[in-house]
């Protein structure tokens, strides 16, 4: 059963104990515990199937933990590796404002969210553009302009760059980066690619269900460039 545990303040995303399974399958987590700031941009490093993206998917909700604590979350976003599998509209300016159906929003809030969110991730230009002509870049920042638009405190991003090409990926994690640092989300970052540890505040390696280190992102890099040069 997960229970709430009490919590900093200073603290947007936390996790102590967590423990889940597929069904009559491995275990997933063990125990996985994390803190992470608000206000800052961490990364979660591992191997493939060392739980990130599942551990991703328990923050979000769309899973739920055998046991151990999540802290509730506020508002959050999700961007997902491939973004057309969240991008639903035709056109840029219609997805943003997809999200904002919810929400007993004036067509003129609506636009003005949609603006700014667009503007956040300098795509305001493209409003009018439809989806299938943006590049994969282009998409995952429409991805998080929707997140802009409805106000997230935390999103989290389940290694975006995966396919992108090399200017893509590092043009993502810069913006990221930036918005964090200017609008004072909270961001948690799946990736395989250490070079991205480059703009993060902190980062986090799970291994066999559990965070077996965390902290300075530089030398958790160097961490796992001796192990792979050593393996």
């Amino acid at each position: 059963m997960t229970t709430i545990a009490p919590t900093s303040d200073a603290i947007a995303i936390q996790v102590q104990d967590l423990h889940f399974h597929w069904h009559k399958g491995s275990v997933v987590l063990d125990g996985c515990c994390l803190d992470v700031p608000k206000g800052e941009f961490w990364m979660l490093l591992g191997t493939n199937g060392s739980g990130k993206s599942t551990l991703l998917k328990l923050l979000a909700g769309l899973l739920q933990p055998e046991s151990g604590s999540i802290k509730p979350l506020p508002k959050l976003g999700f961007v997902f590796q491939n973004p057309d599998h969240q991008l639903v509209m035709p056109s840029v300016g219609a997805d943003v404002a997809f999200g904002l159906a919810a929400e007993q929003l004036t067509a003129i809030q609506v636009r003005q969210r949609v603006h700014d969110a667009l503007t956040a991730v300098n795509l305001q230009a493209l409003i009018q553009r439809p989806i299938y002509a943006l590049s994969g870049g282009q998409k995952q920042r429409v991805a998080i302009a929707g997140a802009i638009a409805r106000q997230c405190d935390v999103v989290l991003f389940d290694e975006p760059t995966a396919l992108l090409d090399l200017d893509s990926q590092r043009e993502l994690v810069a913006q990221v980066q930036r918005l964090v640092k200017e609008r004072g989300l909270t961001a948690l970052w799946v990736t395989h690619r250490l070079d991205e540890l480059d703009y993060c505040d902190g980062a986090f390696l799970l291994e066999g269900g559990k965070v077996i280190d965390q902290g300075n992102p530089q030398r958790l890099r160097d961490r796992m460039m001796n192990e792979k040069s050593e393996g």
